[in-house]
């Protein structure tokens, strides 16, 4: 149920869920990546974030993006929204596709609603602080027809992470401030991390946004007009006989690339919120550290673990009731899952997706694509 604090914003979420999440493998597969995987508690991320953006929009008021192969998941997970809700891209063409289509399905259905553009593989909280801010942005979005994004105040030198380097405070609303956005940074090395921490001046970049849809559509007409030409073609035949063919013809025609490096990089009126609510990408192994049971000498594990003379080991079993026994190691990720398992020390792990790509010039399928089955 919505809580009413929306009222009087014409608001439309939209939950992107089309990634792929090879970070977390052999837990996370092609068939069945990190949105839909349950590793905190027994909710999935895609339930969690579903969850957490119902208090501000109702089922009828959210969009899924997310792949053509995945629908069947999304509607098991979220039997609340309407299937006609739930979009399924046919290719992977990065999040400018994504928003372009959800941005003219806005349009097309809603009119000119404000767009709450959110992640389903992120964790965050608390819901009060998400909502409060949220709601900040996306007032300020309607009032001053601008693009916002959602920085979060960094708490270590993160370098998995973009930054957004911050421009003149323009508004304060209760204890948020509004930001004027200088320039997007890639991630960093460890040096220029805690210089960005060290000044004060930068913020994680989110990936989440607020904006007016019409906003947001002239930007990607001025930025990336082929993206828009080929979605306005396709979307004559939303709701009509024909619409996944032509869907799948417009992807097929537009390079992939992200809204981060499509638009919101190079358009003037970029603003973002500072926010303050904890929040984590999920982007790892080591993202579910501070989440798992620990024992005394400093192994983390869900499952069963004996363990001697190891420490600082973090073990994760799909199935918990697995028993997983180390002897005399330090700081490694040992995954058990599917039948598969992963052992990596804990400073190589961003090199998973790295071992999926060489495995998979081995193990393709026919049509020449990754086949994780075969992993």
């Amino acid at each position: 149920m919505t809580t009413g604090v929306t009222e009087g914003l014409d608001l439309v979420a939209v939950i992107m869920a089309g990634g792929a999440g090879t970070r977390f493998w052999p837990l996370s597969t092609e068939k069945r990546p990190k949105q839909f995987l349950s590793l905190f508690g027994d909710k999935s991320l895609l339930r969690m974030s579903y969850e957490r953006v119902s208090g501000l929009a109702p089922p009828e008021r959210l969009l899924v993006l997310t792949n053509r192969n995945f629908l069947p998941l999304v509607m098991e997970q979220l039997p609340e929204v309407p299937p006609i809700n739930v979009v399924g891209e046919p290719l992977r063409r990065d999040t400018a596709a994504a928003i372009t289509l959800a941005s003219l399905i806005c349009r097309e259905r809603f009119g000119d609603p404000l767009m709450l553009v959110l992640t389903a593989d992120h964790l965050i909280e608390p819901l009060e602080l998400f909502h409060k801010t949220a709601l900040s942005a996306l007032k300020a979005a309607k009032d001053d027809e601008v693009l916002y994004t959602f920085g979060i105040r960094p708490t270590y030198a993160a370098t998995g992470y973009g930054y957004l380097e911050l421009g003149k405070m323009v508004l304060e609303d209760g204890g948020i401030g509004h930001y004027e956005v200088m320039t997007f940074k890639e991630k960093p090395d460890r040096e220029t991390a805690e210089e960005y921490l060290r000044s004060g001046r930068f913020l994680w970049n989110s990936g989440m946004f607020a904006w007016r849809t019409t906003v947001i559509l002239e930007e990607i007409e001025r930025y990336l007009p082929g993206h828009l030409q080929a979605l306005e073609q396709a979307m004559k035949y939303y709701g009509r006989e024909g619409w996944e063919g032509e869907l799948e013809k417009a992807f097929s025609s537009i390079d992939p690339i992200s809204i981060d490096y499509g638009v919101m990089e190079r358009a003037e009126r970029v603003r973002c919120v500072a926010a303050s609510f904890r929040w984590s990408d999920v982007g790892g192994w080591l993202a579910l550290k501070e989440y798992m049971e620990e024992d005394g000498e400093g192994n983390l594990y869900r499952g069963k673990l004996l363990a001697l003379d190891a420490s600082g080991n973090l073990v994760f079993c799909e199935d918990e009731e697995e028993q997983v026994a180390l002897i005399g190691v330090k700081g490694l990720v040992v995954v058990r899952a599917g039948g598969r398992t992963l052992i990596v020390p804990q400073e190589r792990t961003e090199e998973v997706k790295r071992l999926l790509e060489e495995a998979g010039k081995k193990v393709l399928d026919k049509g020449g694509r990754l086949n994780q089955s075969k992993l």
